[in-house]
Protein backbone atom coordinates (compact mmCIF):
# COMPACT_ATOMS: atom_id res chain seq x y z
CA UNK A 1 0.00 0.00 0.00
CA UNK A 2 1.13 3.54 -0.76
CA UNK A 3 2.14 6.10 1.86
CA UNK A 4 0.29 9.43 1.62
CA UNK A 5 0.97 12.82 3.21
CA UNK A 6 -1.59 15.63 3.13
CA UNK A 7 -0.74 19.26 3.95
CA UNK A 8 -3.17 22.13 4.56
CA UNK A 9 -3.47 25.25 6.67
CA UNK A 10 -6.16 23.77 8.96
CA UNK A 11 -7.90 20.41 9.50
CA UNK A 12 -11.40 21.87 9.45
CA UNK A 13 -13.59 24.18 7.38
CA UNK A 14 -14.04 23.69 3.66
CA UNK A 15 -10.43 22.96 2.63
CA UNK A 16 -9.54 21.13 5.83
CA UNK A 17 -12.68 19.04 5.57
CA UNK A 18 -11.71 17.97 2.05
CA UNK A 19 -8.22 17.00 3.22
CA UNK A 20 -9.45 15.05 6.25
CA UNK A 21 -12.12 13.17 4.30
CA UNK A 22 -9.51 11.93 1.84
CA UNK A 23 -7.13 11.08 4.69
CA UNK A 24 -9.79 8.98 6.46
CA UNK A 25 -10.91 7.29 3.25
CA UNK A 26 -7.33 6.22 2.55
CA UNK A 27 -6.93 4.87 6.08
CA UNK A 28 -10.20 2.96 5.73
CA UNK A 29 -8.93 1.25 2.57
CA UNK A 30 -5.68 0.14 4.21
CA UNK A 31 -3.30 2.86 3.03
CA UNK A 32 -0.74 4.54 5.27
CA UNK A 33 -1.99 8.14 5.38
CA UNK A 34 -0.79 11.15 7.38
CA UNK A 35 -2.43 14.58 7.68
CA UNK A 36 -0.37 17.68 8.48
CA UNK A 37 -1.54 21.21 9.26
CA UNK A 38 -0.24 24.41 10.80
CA UNK A 39 -3.21 25.95 12.61
CA UNK A 40 -6.17 24.69 14.60
CA UNK A 41 -6.78 21.74 16.88
CA UNK A 42 -4.18 19.36 18.20
CA UNK A 43 -3.59 16.00 16.54
CA UNK A 44 -6.05 13.27 17.55
CA UNK A 45 -3.81 10.27 16.82
CA UNK A 46 -0.46 9.23 15.37
CA UNK A 47 -1.67 9.73 11.77
CA UNK A 48 -2.17 13.47 12.39
CA UNK A 49 0.31 16.26 13.07
CA UNK A 50 0.00 19.95 13.77
CA UNK A 51 3.53 21.18 13.19
CA UNK A 52 3.34 24.96 13.82
CA UNK A 53 2.74 26.70 17.14
CA UNK A 54 0.33 29.57 17.74
CA UNK A 55 3.29 31.86 18.39
CA UNK A 56 4.91 30.90 15.08
CA UNK A 57 1.70 31.53 13.16
CA UNK A 58 1.27 34.95 14.80
CA UNK A 59 4.89 35.88 14.05
CA UNK A 60 4.49 34.84 10.40
CA UNK A 61 1.34 36.96 10.13
CA UNK A 62 3.08 39.99 11.67
CA UNK A 63 6.08 39.64 9.38
CA UNK A 64 3.76 39.36 6.37
CA UNK A 65 1.95 42.54 7.42
CA UNK A 66 5.32 44.27 7.22
CA UNK A 67 7.08 42.68 4.23
CA UNK A 68 4.30 41.10 2.11
CA UNK A 69 6.20 37.81 1.93
CA UNK A 70 3.34 35.40 2.61
CA UNK A 71 4.57 31.83 2.26
CA UNK A 72 8.23 32.65 2.80
CA UNK A 73 8.44 32.70 6.61
CA UNK A 74 7.84 29.89 9.17
CA UNK A 75 11.26 28.29 8.73
CA UNK A 76 11.28 26.49 12.10
CA UNK A 77 7.79 25.06 11.64
CA UNK A 78 8.66 23.90 8.13
CA UNK A 79 11.81 22.15 9.39
CA UNK A 80 9.60 20.12 11.74
CA UNK A 81 7.25 19.27 8.87
CA UNK A 82 10.11 18.15 6.63
CA UNK A 83 11.58 16.03 9.41
CA UNK A 84 8.22 14.26 9.71
CA UNK A 85 8.06 13.76 5.95
CA UNK A 86 11.56 12.26 6.00
CA UNK A 87 10.40 9.95 8.77
CA UNK A 88 7.40 8.55 6.88
CA UNK A 89 8.84 8.67 3.32
CA UNK A 90 5.59 9.38 1.43
CA UNK A 91 4.93 8.03 -2.05
CA UNK A 92 2.36 10.78 -2.63
CA UNK A 93 2.27 14.27 -1.12
CA UNK A 94 -1.10 15.98 -1.49
CA UNK A 95 -0.86 19.74 -1.04
CA UNK A 96 -3.83 22.00 -0.37
CA UNK A 97 -3.64 25.66 0.73
CA UNK A 98 -0.04 26.75 1.24
CA UNK A 99 -0.92 30.22 2.46
CA UNK A 100 -2.15 31.05 5.94
CA UNK A 101 1.07 31.92 7.81
CA UNK A 102 2.22 28.39 8.62
CA UNK A 103 4.71 27.02 6.07
CA UNK A 104 7.72 28.10 4.00
CA UNK A 105 6.98 27.17 0.40
CA UNK A 106 10.59 27.49 -0.77
CA UNK A 107 11.78 24.94 1.79
CA UNK A 108 8.83 22.64 1.10
CA UNK A 109 9.32 22.64 -2.67
CA UNK A 110 13.07 22.17 -2.36
CA UNK A 111 12.25 19.00 -0.43
CA UNK A 112 9.66 17.89 -2.99
CA UNK A 113 11.98 18.58 -5.93
CA UNK A 114 14.78 16.51 -4.36
CA UNK A 115 12.59 13.44 -3.73
CA UNK A 116 10.88 10.99 -6.07
CA UNK A 117 7.35 11.19 -4.66
CA UNK A 118 4.32 12.14 -6.70
CA UNK A 119 2.80 15.52 -5.88
CA UNK A 120 -0.89 16.37 -6.12
CA UNK A 121 -1.75 19.98 -5.45
CA UNK A 122 -5.41 20.87 -5.01
CA UNK A 123 -5.83 24.59 -5.64
CA UNK A 124 -8.66 26.16 -3.65
CA UNK A 125 -8.02 29.72 -4.89
CA UNK A 126 -5.62 31.69 -7.11
CA UNK A 127 -2.86 32.50 -4.61
CA UNK A 128 -0.40 30.02 -6.15
CA UNK A 129 -0.03 32.03 -9.35
CA UNK A 130 -0.25 35.65 -8.21
CA UNK A 131 2.23 37.95 -6.52
CA UNK A 132 -0.09 38.66 -3.61
CA UNK A 133 -3.83 38.02 -3.76
CA UNK A 134 -6.05 34.95 -3.66
CA UNK A 135 -8.67 36.37 -6.04
CA UNK A 136 -8.62 39.10 -8.65
CA UNK A 137 -11.96 38.98 -10.49
CA UNK A 138 -13.73 41.74 -8.55
CA UNK A 139 -10.92 44.25 -9.12
CA UNK A 140 -10.48 43.12 -12.74
CA UNK A 141 -6.70 42.73 -12.34
CA UNK A 142 -4.88 40.94 -15.19
CA UNK A 143 -1.27 41.36 -14.01
CA UNK A 144 -1.00 37.70 -12.95
CA UNK A 145 -1.09 36.63 -16.60
CA UNK A 146 2.39 38.04 -17.25
CA UNK A 147 4.09 39.50 -14.17
CA UNK A 148 2.53 41.05 -11.07
CA UNK A 149 3.45 44.68 -10.32
CA UNK A 150 5.41 45.11 -13.53
CA UNK A 151 2.75 47.11 -15.38
CA UNK A 152 1.26 48.78 -12.32
CA UNK A 153 0.83 48.64 -8.56
CA UNK A 154 -1.02 45.80 -6.90
CA UNK A 155 -4.59 47.01 -6.21
CA UNK A 156 -5.13 44.60 -3.32
CA UNK A 157 -2.29 45.02 -0.83
CA UNK A 158 -4.83 45.63 1.94
CA UNK A 159 -6.66 42.42 1.09
CA UNK A 160 -5.63 38.99 2.40
CA UNK A 161 -2.80 38.27 2.93
CA UNK A 162 -2.79 41.88 4.12
CA UNK A 163 0.35 43.99 4.15
CA UNK A 164 0.78 47.58 5.29
CA UNK A 165 4.18 47.97 3.69
CA UNK A 166 5.13 48.85 0.13
CA UNK A 167 4.35 45.38 -1.14
CA UNK A 168 6.63 42.72 -2.61
CA UNK A 169 4.36 41.51 -5.41
CA UNK A 170 6.99 41.48 -8.15
CA UNK A 171 9.47 39.53 -6.03
CA UNK A 172 6.73 37.19 -4.80
CA UNK A 173 5.62 36.48 -8.35
CA UNK A 174 9.15 35.63 -9.50
CA UNK A 175 9.87 33.49 -6.44
CA UNK A 176 6.58 31.60 -6.70
CA UNK A 177 7.12 30.97 -10.40
CA UNK A 178 10.60 29.59 -9.73
CA UNK A 179 9.63 27.59 -6.63
CA UNK A 180 6.33 26.14 -7.84
CA UNK A 181 7.74 25.02 -11.18
CA UNK A 182 10.77 23.28 -9.62
CA UNK A 183 8.99 19.91 -9.50
CA UNK A 184 8.93 18.31 -12.98
CA UNK A 185 5.49 18.06 -14.66
CA UNK A 186 5.67 14.26 -14.75
CA UNK A 187 5.69 14.27 -10.94
CA UNK A 188 3.15 16.99 -10.15
CA UNK A 189 -0.53 17.15 -11.03
CA UNK A 190 -2.71 20.13 -10.21
CA UNK A 191 -6.30 19.55 -9.13
CA UNK A 192 -8.93 22.27 -9.60
CA UNK A 193 -12.44 22.11 -8.11
CA UNK A 194 -13.94 23.71 -11.22
CA UNK A 195 -13.38 24.20 -14.94
CA UNK A 196 -13.39 27.93 -14.16
CA UNK A 197 -10.27 27.65 -11.98
CA UNK A 198 -8.62 25.12 -14.30
CA UNK A 199 -8.96 27.62 -17.15
CA UNK A 200 -7.21 30.32 -15.10
CA UNK A 201 -4.41 27.90 -14.18
CA UNK A 202 -3.93 27.20 -17.88
CA UNK A 203 -3.28 30.90 -18.46
CA UNK A 204 -0.75 31.21 -15.63
CA UNK A 205 2.89 30.21 -15.16
CA UNK A 206 1.59 26.81 -13.98
CA UNK A 207 0.26 26.06 -17.47
CA UNK A 208 2.94 23.42 -18.07
CA UNK A 209 1.42 21.08 -15.48
CA UNK A 210 -1.43 18.62 -16.03
CA UNK A 211 -4.68 19.83 -14.45
CA UNK A 212 -7.52 17.60 -13.33
CA UNK A 213 -10.98 19.03 -12.62
CA UNK A 214 -12.47 17.41 -9.56
CA UNK A 215 -15.67 18.95 -8.26
CA UNK A 216 -15.96 19.01 -4.49
CA UNK A 217 -18.44 16.37 -3.37
CA UNK A 218 -21.43 16.87 -1.10
CA UNK A 219 -22.29 14.38 1.63
CA UNK A 220 -25.78 13.47 0.46
CA UNK A 221 -26.46 11.46 3.59
CA UNK A 222 -26.53 14.84 5.37
CA UNK A 223 -27.42 17.38 2.69
CA UNK A 224 -30.84 16.23 1.54
CA UNK A 225 -34.40 17.59 1.88
CA UNK A 226 -34.77 17.87 5.65
CA UNK A 227 -37.82 18.62 7.84
CA UNK A 228 -37.35 21.98 9.54
CA UNK A 229 -39.11 24.33 11.93
CA UNK A 230 -36.72 27.15 11.02
CA UNK A 231 -39.45 29.35 9.52
CA UNK A 232 -41.55 29.16 12.66
CA UNK A 233 -38.62 29.74 15.04
CA UNK A 234 -37.44 32.85 13.20
CA UNK A 235 -40.79 34.33 12.20
CA UNK A 236 -40.40 33.80 8.46
CA UNK A 237 -43.92 32.43 8.04
CA UNK A 238 -45.06 32.18 4.44
CA UNK A 239 -42.72 34.89 3.16
CA UNK A 240 -40.38 34.03 0.27
CA UNK A 241 -37.14 33.13 2.05
CA UNK A 242 -33.87 34.11 0.35
CA UNK A 243 -30.86 32.46 1.99
CA UNK A 244 -27.14 33.21 1.92
CA UNK A 245 -24.44 31.16 3.67
CA UNK A 246 -20.74 32.00 4.04
CA UNK A 247 -17.92 31.91 6.56
CA UNK A 248 -16.56 34.47 6.86
CA UNK A 249 -18.92 37.00 5.31
CA UNK A 250 -17.00 39.62 3.32
CA UNK A 251 -17.68 41.99 0.47
CA UNK A 252 -16.25 39.31 -1.83
CA UNK A 253 -18.93 36.90 -0.63
CA UNK A 254 -21.64 39.45 -1.40
CA UNK A 255 -22.61 40.81 2.03
CA UNK A 256 -23.28 44.30 0.66
CA UNK A 257 -25.34 42.79 -2.16
CA UNK A 258 -27.63 41.14 0.37
CA UNK A 259 -27.94 44.39 2.35
CA UNK A 260 -28.88 46.23 -0.83
CA UNK A 261 -31.32 43.50 -1.77
CA UNK A 262 -33.08 43.62 1.60
CA UNK A 263 -33.60 47.36 1.17
CA UNK A 264 -35.12 46.86 -2.27
CA UNK A 265 -37.61 44.08 -1.55
CA UNK A 266 -40.99 44.44 0.11
CA UNK A 267 -42.20 42.56 3.17
CA UNK A 268 -43.27 39.53 1.15
CA UNK A 269 -39.60 38.54 1.14
CA UNK A 270 -37.30 37.51 3.99
CA UNK A 271 -33.50 37.61 3.70
CA UNK A 272 -31.59 35.18 5.96
CA UNK A 273 -27.79 35.10 6.30
CA UNK A 274 -25.87 32.33 8.08
CA UNK A 275 -22.23 32.50 9.21
CA UNK A 276 -22.00 36.13 10.33
CA UNK A 277 -19.85 37.44 13.16
CA UNK A 278 -21.44 39.00 16.25
CA UNK A 279 -20.29 42.43 15.07
CA UNK A 280 -21.84 41.95 11.63
CA UNK A 281 -25.13 40.83 13.15
CA UNK A 282 -25.29 43.99 15.27
CA UNK A 283 -24.80 46.11 12.15
CA UNK A 284 -27.36 44.32 9.97
CA UNK A 285 -30.49 46.08 8.73
CA UNK A 286 -33.48 45.12 10.88
CA UNK A 287 -35.16 43.25 8.04
CA UNK A 288 -32.33 40.70 7.66
CA UNK A 289 -32.31 37.60 9.86
CA UNK A 290 -28.65 37.05 10.78
CA UNK A 291 -27.17 33.94 12.39
CA UNK A 292 -23.72 32.93 13.49
CA UNK A 293 -22.36 29.44 12.85
CA UNK A 294 -24.92 26.65 13.11
CA UNK A 295 -24.58 23.48 15.18
CA UNK A 296 -23.26 21.20 12.48
CA UNK A 297 -24.11 20.13 8.93
CA UNK A 298 -27.49 18.60 9.85
CA UNK A 299 -28.81 21.93 11.12
CA UNK A 300 -27.43 23.67 8.03
CA UNK A 301 -29.26 21.14 5.84
CA UNK A 302 -32.48 21.98 7.67
CA UNK A 303 -31.95 25.69 6.98
CA UNK A 304 -31.18 25.06 3.31
CA UNK A 305 -34.38 22.99 3.09
CA UNK A 306 -36.45 25.75 4.68
CA UNK A 307 -35.37 28.34 2.09
CA UNK A 308 -37.23 29.09 -1.13
CA UNK A 309 -34.09 30.34 -2.88
CA UNK A 310 -30.39 30.02 -2.11
CA UNK A 311 -28.57 33.05 -3.50
CA UNK A 312 -24.82 33.29 -4.12
CA UNK A 313 -23.84 36.64 -5.70
CA UNK A 314 -20.08 36.03 -5.46
CA UNK A 315 -17.99 36.18 -8.64
CA UNK A 316 -14.87 34.75 -6.97
CA UNK A 317 -15.84 31.27 -5.82
CA UNK A 318 -13.60 28.48 -7.08
CA UNK A 319 -16.52 26.06 -6.91
CA UNK A 320 -19.36 27.14 -4.62
CA UNK A 321 -19.80 24.35 -2.09
CA UNK A 322 -22.75 26.08 -0.43
CA UNK A 323 -24.53 26.14 -3.80
CA UNK A 324 -24.05 22.39 -4.20
CA UNK A 325 -25.21 21.77 -0.62
CA UNK A 326 -28.35 23.87 -1.05
CA UNK A 327 -29.17 22.16 -4.34
CA UNK A 328 -28.75 18.74 -2.70
CA UNK A 329 -31.38 19.81 -0.17
CA UNK A 330 -33.83 20.44 -3.02
CA UNK A 331 -33.65 24.23 -2.84
CA UNK A 332 -33.60 26.44 -5.94
CA UNK A 333 -30.30 28.28 -6.39
CA UNK A 334 -29.32 31.54 -8.07
CA UNK A 335 -25.72 32.13 -9.22
CA UNK A 336 -23.81 34.63 -11.34
CA UNK A 337 -23.08 33.80 -14.97
CA UNK A 338 -19.48 33.01 -15.90
CA UNK A 339 -18.54 31.85 -12.39
CA UNK A 340 -17.61 28.48 -10.95
CA UNK A 341 -20.92 28.49 -9.06
CA UNK A 342 -22.66 27.70 -12.35
CA UNK A 343 -20.83 24.35 -12.29
CA UNK A 344 -21.90 23.72 -8.69
CA UNK A 345 -25.51 24.34 -9.75
CA UNK A 346 -25.47 21.88 -12.66
CA UNK A 347 -28.42 19.51 -12.48
CA UNK A 348 -30.28 21.69 -9.97
CA UNK A 349 -33.20 24.10 -10.27
CA UNK A 350 -30.79 26.89 -11.10
CA UNK A 351 -31.22 30.53 -12.09
CA UNK A 352 -28.26 32.32 -13.66
CA UNK A 353 -27.95 36.07 -13.06
CA UNK A 354 -25.96 38.85 -14.63
CA UNK A 355 -23.33 40.36 -12.30
CA UNK A 356 -25.32 43.47 -11.41
CA UNK A 357 -27.70 44.40 -8.61
CA UNK A 358 -30.72 45.08 -10.79
CA UNK A 359 -30.65 41.56 -12.23
CA UNK A 360 -30.05 40.11 -8.77
CA UNK A 361 -33.28 41.74 -7.57
CA UNK A 362 -35.14 40.81 -10.75
CA UNK A 363 -34.07 37.17 -10.34
CA UNK A 364 -35.30 37.02 -6.75
CA UNK A 365 -38.63 38.59 -7.70
CA UNK A 366 -39.02 36.25 -10.66
CA UNK A 367 -38.32 33.23 -8.46
CA UNK A 368 -40.72 34.57 -5.86
CA UNK A 369 -43.61 34.70 -8.28
CA UNK A 370 -43.36 38.30 -9.45
CA UNK A 371 -44.37 41.55 -7.88
CA UNK A 372 -42.13 44.30 -6.57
Amino acid sequence: MAIYAHINTVPNGSTGGIMMREHRELLATGHDSHAFWGRGRAAADETECRFATDAEVRLDAVRTRIDDRAGFHSQAATKRLLAKLDEIGPDVVHLHNLHGYYVNVRMLFEWLASRHCQVRWTLHDCWAFTGHCSYFTMVKCEQWRSHCSRSGKCPQLREYPTTYGMGACSRNFEDKRRVFTSVPPERMTLVAPSRWLADLVGQSFLSGYPVQVRHNTVDRTVFKPTPSDFRERFGIGDRFMVLGVASPWTERKGLKDFEWLSANLDDRYAVVLVGLSKRQIKRLPENIVGLEHVDGPAELAAIYSAADLFLNPSVEETYGMTVAEAAACGTSVAVVEGTACVEAAEGADAHVMKPDLSDLRATVIRCGGGGS
